[in-house]
């Protein structure tokens, strides 16, 4: 099992950033067969932290190597500061691209991995989820599937509310720096609401989609509309809810169920 931490020049962050990386490289021959799972090439997911973390969040708080060992793919898990994952106009910090064009044409440069779709996943917690969630969608001929849990879905609230929206971690020069006047949200590419719409309309063909939140998560009415959004656009998506809060515990327990269903 390789395991790196490394820094470089991202051009679409105008700077220096870390990524994670762990691949199962090395696996002994012994431990390999009888596993269907290296019957055929390696895949990749690519991993997004939430608000407040780094690119080490997902190896110090789930069994991630141990599952990537299991069904034989690489986690990459980026540092995304507290970006959401979406280009900003005003810094020139473009996340977005970041994430869904030259961290996967990096990563498949340097580290050789699969360039087809269905070799190719992302997912998220919380910020991560949404951010999965918009980058999986809109690189959809990219990304194969998404993983999105606890996600930050605000946009509705922020959509409806306009110029009186408020959050209570977040300021409103930050919102407006990251997502633009809330009052623009309903017509805007980082509302996941429109962005699925827009590409319905236009028959694009959509990453296959996983959403898991904790029932006591103070996220979860904001995943069940969302839920019955994608629902009512006739979406499909596998969606599940088990006991728990926004906590490590939960997204592990989640990962279990998720990671099978990824690489299936």
């Amino acid at each position: 099992m390789a395991y790196l931490r490394m820094d470089f020049l991202s051009q679409a962050l105008k700077k220096i950033t870390t990524m994670t990386v762990v691949i199962p490289n090395d696996v002994p021959e012994e431990e390999r067969q009888g596993n269907p799972y290296y019957e055929r090439g390696m895949k990749t997911l690519y991993l997004l932290h939430g608000l407040t973390g780094n690119d080490t969040d997902w190896v110090n708080g789930t069994n991630i190597q141990t599952l990537c060992k299991q069904y034989n793919f690489a986690a990459v898990c980026p540092s995304g500061d507290n970006s959401f994952y979406v280009d900003r106009e005003m810094t020139g910090c473009q996340y977005g691209t970041f994430i869904g064009e030259e961290l996967v044409d990096y990563t498949r440069k340097v580290f050789g991995f699969s360039d087809r779709r269905e070799d190719t996943f992302i997912g998220g917690f919380s910020m991560g989820g949404y951010g999965s969630l918009i980058n999986g969608m809109k690189y959809h001929d990219t990304f194969g599937k998404i993983m999105a849990f606890s996600s930050a879905l605000h946009m509705d609230e922020m959509a409806k509310k306009g110029e009186d929206y408020e959050h209570k971690e977040l300021n409103g020069a930050f919102i407006r720096e990251v997502f633009g006047e809330p009052g623009g949200m309903k017509e805007s590419e980082k509302n996941p609401r429109y962005l699925l719409a827009r590409l319905k309309k236009e028959g694009a063909d959509l990453p296959e989609l996983y959403m898991a939140c904790g029932t006591e998560d103070y996220l979860i009415e904001k995943n069940r509309n969302f839920l019955a959004f994608l629902r009512e656009q006739q979406i499909p998506v596998h969606y599940h809810e088990q006991p728990g809060i926004h906590d490590w515990e939960y997204w592990n327990k989640e990962l279990q169920l998720a990671v099978p269903w990824l690489m299936k």
